[in-house]
């Protein structure tokens, strides 16, 4: 993960205001950084942050970005993420929500590209309203998914199999040189 805490701080605030909190649980948190990266990937050519994805059984994940959100459930004290989010349980349900410790405003904007917020808009919006078994198939769908086996690594080139990538696999090669990737 080469992205920088404060911006992987932001992404989250970013996620708990523009998705509707009821639906935002860790799962569907994990999806979104993935349509995020995965998207940015397919138009322009980089990932935002950077993370390795796994293929597991309820979708892609990000590594270094599960374990941080792991560790505001799991060492709340002394977590890297402490006072950006919390997690909480829902009533009745395996859901465990996401919830900012406040709101992402106009200085959090800063830590991004027009480009990387014009993905991230579109992300929430696309999965503002789905639940995670919504956004855990429409990831089921994806090229990067399907051509990959459980446990596996999810290189980000395969992203050049779904038809909405406007990039070629030499240009991602390319460009994740150009980050020491």
């Amino acid at each position: 993960m080469k992205i920088p805490l404060p911006k992987l701080k932001a992404m989250l605030l970013f996620f708990g205001k523009y998705t509707n909190p009821r639906l935002l649980g860790k799962t569907k948190l994990m999806k979104l950084f993935y349509f995020v990266d995965f998207g940015h990937l397919k138009k322009y050519g980089t990932p935002i942050t950077y993370d390795t994805y796994y293929h597991l059984e309820h979708g892609p994940i990000p590594s270094a970005i599960k374990n941080l959100v792991d560790t505001a459930t799991d060492d709340v004290d002394n977590s890297a993420l402490a006072g950006t989010i919390s997690i909480g349980a829902s009533n009745g349900s395996y859901l465990q929500r996401i919830i900012p410790a406040r709101e992402f405003n106009e200085s959090d904007k800063r830590y991004f590209s027009e480009t990387e917020l014009e993905i991230m808009h579109d992300v929430c919006e696309r999965f503002k309203e789905k639940n995670t078994r919504e956004i855990e198939d429409a990831a089921h769908n994806e090229s990067p998914w399907k051509k990959t086996s459980l446990l596996g690594k999810i290189d980000y080139e395969l992203a050049v199999n779904d038809s909405d990538c406007l990039v070629e696999k030499e240009e991602i090669e390319l460009m994740s040189k150009i980050a020491g990737n």
